[in-house]
């Protein structure tokens, strides 16, 4: 097993960063399913809390349980004993499931919807396209999404991705969280049907 298959873009090296410690009573980690520019990445993350939220501290993540396999199907999930960490720099999308996220209360919810503006759009993130919704604050339009920001990941709700003619995932996703580093073009879409809204005649 290529032990150096991921591969690192960011500016600064950081490799002597260890992963987070795994304690024996520590928690039983949160599970993920990661896709890199070549690999997808199946198993457990150990940590606590959202994993957005993990994801975004950019620190390597210890791992466990994990199997691999190339994004383009031609083999099966494999165990890959051997990964016991991740950098966040090298996924390029993760799907996130319910197990994954926090509980919320409809008056949270709701709180957010209210805060917040849904916009239905088509994130190009090479070699991924993702379908779904996104949601920005008052003020703020999808295509600042490529502008430098804190936030590395971004959350795409009830979303679909692709890699070329292949579907990734099961169909629509609770989320998909989106490496923003990757990000090489945003869109507004009819999210059922990943095309640009037609100008209607004046």
């Amino acid at each position: 097993m290529p032990f150096d298959f991921l591969k690192r873009n960011k500016g600064s090296d950081t490799s002597s960063e260890p992963a987070a410690p795994v304690e024996e009573s520590g928690p039983e980690g949160i599970p993920f399913d990661g896709w890199t520019e070549d690999w997808r990445l199946v198993g457990r993350m150990i940590v606590e809390g959202r994993l957005s939220d993990v994801l975004n501290k950019r620190d390597p993540i210890a791992i466990s349980d994990v199997s691999w396999a190339p994004i383009d199907g031609s083999t099966p999930l494999a165990p890959a004993p051997g990964l016991k960490s991740v950098d966040p720099y090298d996924l390029v999308i993760v799907l996130a499931g319910h197990a994954s996220l926090p509980e919320m209360t409809e008056e949270k919810r709701t709180a957010l919807k209210i805060h917040k503006v849904s916009y239905e759009v088509a994130l190009e993130v090479p070699p991924y396209r993702v379908i779904g919704t996104v949601m920005l604050y008052p003020g703020s339009v999808p295509e600042t999404m490529m502008n430098r920001s804190s936030e590395m990941f971004v959350p795409v709700l009830d979303a679909t991705a692709t890699v070329g003619d292949l579907p990734v995932g099961n169909a629509p996703e609770p989320a998909i969280l989106v490496n923003r580093q990757y990000l090489r073009g945003v869109m507004q879409v009819d999210a059922r049907t990943g095309e640009q809204h037609k100008t209607l005649p004046s």
